[in-house]
């Protein structure tokens, strides 16, 4: 199981991090020490250096010594002041861009292999501030998955990039090109790091459902692939975003008798008694 949350951080919040409280007692202890005071340059014959006097005072260091440490210090007040100004710069930068905060997580459960993945990606789009979320669920394998984590993203991409957006039609594309990808490396017999047999009818039964997210500034533009679910928080409230594509779905039922499959009720309704979803990309 995997799932992203994600929240925008607006030019009035301010980010404010917890503060642990020390679990040791802050006691002090005075001591009295004694003023000594050494010489600079001790004997030669001797390897210990001499305790002086304490009404003695040493002899001051010349004048050229003072000059330069005077010199080095405004330099390097100036070198920290810099700094901080470089500091502060990219502070307010950060604020004025309205960067995204986001949480993800990720459960394999019993499972001997994880099969799920998460994809995200601030500022996907050239000069803009588009930002990519996606969650993949991964069955019988984890390398769908993962090629949809590696690809999607830059597939959306360059859907954007080629004319104007229409967001319905580029996510249409966007998942159209995705699944022939993943259907042609099935048939090239590509390598993965992963425990898959790459052969049939192994590869077969290998897919991945998709949900994902692109926020903008003005919207939040959702599409999705099989049972993965979007879900929008608007004080306190959950809002579905997207519509699981589930067998028992009326329309879904329909699509899959009219194209030969045959949805078979074991542990829930399934595509062939198999997927208990009804679309997924690969397979």
């Amino acid at each position: 199981m995997a799932e992203i949350c994600c929240g925008v951080v607006g030019e009035e919040e301010t980010l404010t991090l917890p503060v642990e409280p020390s679990s040791r007692p802050s006691g002090r202890r005075s001591l009295d020490l004694l003023p000594l005071k050494y010489m600079a340059d001790p004997p030669e014959n001797s390897r210990k250096r001499q305790k002086l006097d304490p009404s003695v005072s040493p002899p001051p260091p010349p004048a050229r010594e003072c000059e330069n440490a005077v010199d080095s210090c405004e330099s390097s007040t100036d070198e920290e002041s810099k700094e901080n100004e470089v500091v502060l710069e990219n502070k307010v930068v950060v604020v004025e861009e309205c960067s995204p905060k986001y949480g993800i997580t990720s459960v394999c459960g019993r499972r001997r292999e994880m099969e799920d993945a998460v994809s995200v990606h601030p500022s996907f789009c050239r000069e803009k501030q588009d930002h990519f979320f996606g969650v993949y669920d991964g069955h019988g394998c984890s390398h769908v998955a993962t090629m949809c984590k590696e690809r999607l993203h830059e597939i959306v991409e360059e859907e954007v990039e080629k004319e104007k957006v229409d967001w319905k039609s580029t996510m249409e594309k966007s998942f159209i090109r995705m699944d022939e990808e993943v259907l042609n490396s099935s048939k090239t017999k590509q390598s993965f790091s992963c425990k898959c047999e790459l052969q049939t009818p192994h590869c077969d039964a290998v897919g991945s459902t998709a949900v994902v997210a692109v926020v903008t500034p003005e919207k939040i533009i959702v599409s999705n692939c099989g049972d993965s679910r979007a879900v929008l928080c608007r004080n306190g409230v959950a809002i579905p975003l997207s519509s699981d594509h589930k067998p028992d779905r009326p329309d879904e039922l329909d699509r899959i008798n009219k194209a030969g499959g045959r949805v078979i009720y074991w542990d829930g309704a399934r595509v062939l008694g198999v997927l208990a979803m009804s679309r997924a990309i690969g397979e």
